[in-house]
This record gives C-alpha cells, structure tokens and sequence, in this order.
C-alpha cells in the first residue's frame, strides 16, 4: 500500500493528494518518472535518429530560432529525422531581448513548418548572457506582456499553446507567481525543481541532466523527463491534460 501511494504522490499527482504530507517521502528523482525525451541544436551534430528511439527516447524538442534573424542549421535535419524515426518531436525558440517581439513570431512562422502532430512549440526564456551584442534585461512588466503575446500569436498560428521553458535564475528575476495556468519546462540539474523554483510546483517537464548519454548521440545532451504517467502523457500530447 505505501508503496503504490508513493508513487502516486512523486509520479502522478503530489500536488493533490493531501495523504501525501503524512508520509515523509524523499524527492523524486528523473528513474521515479516513465516518459523521457531531449533537447538538441546544432551542438549534437549527426543524430541517428533511429537509434535514438530505440534507446527509449520518446520526444524531443530542437532549436529552431534564435531573436529575429538567426536559425539552427541543423533544424530541418533534427526536425525531419526525428519524425521519420518516430520520435515525438517540436521545436524551441530561444528570446532574444534586443529584438522587437512580433519581429520573433513571424521569424519562427517563417522557419517552423506547420504540422499538426508536433509537440506545442516552446518559448526559451533566459537571460541572453551568452550575446555579446544584447545586454539588456527588460523588467517583469515588460517581459510578462512580450512572452504573452508571442504565445498568443504562436498558439494562432500552430493551433497549439506553447510550453515556457526556463532557467533558475531568470525565473527567479522575473517569472516567480506569474502565468500560472501555462506549462512550463524546468532546468534543474542540482535538485528536484520544487526545492529550486519559487511558487512553481506545476511544471510539467523537467530538464534534469546536461550531460545525459543517449544511444545515437554523440556526447552530452540534454535530458528531461515528463511529470506524470505514460497515460497522462498521452493526454498531453491530445491537448486533454490540465495541470
């Protein structure tokens, strides 16, 4: 019996079961969790696609965008592969600060194909500390009402509301209590995100290893994992899960 309510308080719905708080249960780790997938961009170079599923992995998102200008040049390879292996895939865009935010929808609606049988489409949202060009760090107001049009005009557009991923740091400056409702994409490679991310305890993925190894991949790559059962998942992927 404590062992079937364990996993329904890590796996399938801790956040609702009150028997829960009665048991002292350690944090969830990414094995606790049935649905793995990953991230890629041009980093990863030559994925055998196939390979990769058959290692298990059952989606994966690849960056598409970058601001309002640029691409990942392995996009289209990621992107067609994966589909023809039957990996479940979408693609990301990453924000860029110093680019107007319509100028970025219709970017990604210029290099992202419209298919209907694609993940939701993510928003990358960190700081841009890797540009040299773009220091600029918007404040909350401004950044709030920049990522709700674009997932506004982006769910027009592919028929699908977008998954917010982000970091721990530039969710604690400015997302901390905000869009609650939207589905968002963790980074925690340290802990488990609840211990990590203030008043965020409803994601629904979790990025959890950097340096994962997957067959058909050479080298490191990002590793997540879905938050609930193989059944739930399978809801996601319809549109029919509310968190």
């Amino acid at each position: 019996m404590l062992a079937i309510l364990k996993t329904l308080c890590t796996v399938v719905g801790f956040a609702f079961l009150a028997a829960c708080s009665a048991y002292d249960f350690p944090d969830p780790t990414p094995e606790d969790y049935a649905i793995h997938g990953i991230d890629v961009s041009r980093w990863q170079g030559d994925i055998d696609w196939n390979r990769v599923k058959r290692a298990g992995t059952e989606f994966a998102w690849i960056k598409a965008t970058e601001g309002g200008d640029h691409s990942d040049p392995r996009f289209y390879d990621n992107w067609f592969g994966a589909k023809e292996a039957g990996v479940r895939r979408g693609a990301y865009h990453f924000y860029y600060f110093c680019r107007p935010v319509e100028e970025q929808v219709s970017w990604v609606k210029q290099i992202v194909p419209v298919d209907p049988e694609a993940l939701p489409l993510v928003l990358d949202m960190e700081w841009n500390a890797h540009s040299k060009t773009c220091t600029e760090r918007p404040p909350r107001e401004k950044i709030l009402r920049e990522m709700n049009h674009f997932l506004d005009e982006i769910e027009k557009h592919y028929g699908k509301r977008p998954v917010i991923y982000s970091s721990v740091d530039f969710h604690r400056d400015r997302l901390v209590g905000a869009l609650k409702g939207e589905h968002f994409w963790l980074r925690s490679v340290a802990a488990f995100p609840n211990n990590i991310y203030e008043q965020r305890n409803d994601w629904v993925f979790w990025q959890y290893t950097a340096e994962g190894r997957v067959d058909g991949v050479n080298g490191d790559v990002d590793r997540n994992a879905f938050f609930g059962t193989r059944s739930q998942f399978r809801k996601w992927l319809q549109g029919d899960l509310d968190i």
